[in-house]
């Protein structure tokens, strides 16, 4: 059976994307820590980071890292946590996060029904940073 984030890779269900390429996508997740928290997830669905191909390894963190930095501008936070856990879903993925502190970081704080017009509003500014971001 398919993951949900393979469901919502391939749109049978529906998501707030902010980059898609061949290999990841990353979209705003429904339970969100703070806003702008993104997943970025390979579109090969594989449970473990450790069975993805060297290449899907690259791929994934250099969309981190392009992600991760429009988060930044958008958000301007302390830092952007990057943080690989897995243990919800059984396909890889990547929190990027937002945040001011590490006590930020507490899933059980997680907003679990999130205002969609703020859903909205943060996909529309990590777009817009994606937009006009250079690369390093």
């Amino acid at each position: 059976m398919a993951s949900v984030f393979t469901k919502i890779i391939d749109g049978e269900l529906p998501g707030r994307f902010v980059h898609t390429d061949e290999s990841v996508v990353a979209f705003l997740t429904i339970a969100p820590l703070k806003p702008g928290h993104t997943l970025v997830v390979p579109r090969r669905e594989v449970a473990s980071w450790l069975d993805l191909t060297p290449a899907e390894v690259a791929a994934l963190w250099a969309a981190c890292h392009t992600v991760g930095r429009a988060i930044d501008a958008a958000f301007s936070p302390g830092r952007v946590a990057a943080l690989l856990l897995g243990l919800e879903v059984p396909h890889v993925h990547v929190h990027l996060v937002p945040i001011d502190s590490e006590a930020e970081v507490r899933f059980d704080r997680a907003d679990t029904d999130p205002d969609p017009a703020a859903l909205d509003e943060a996909q529309r500014r990590i777009r817009e940073a994606l937009e006009s971001s250079t690369p390093p």
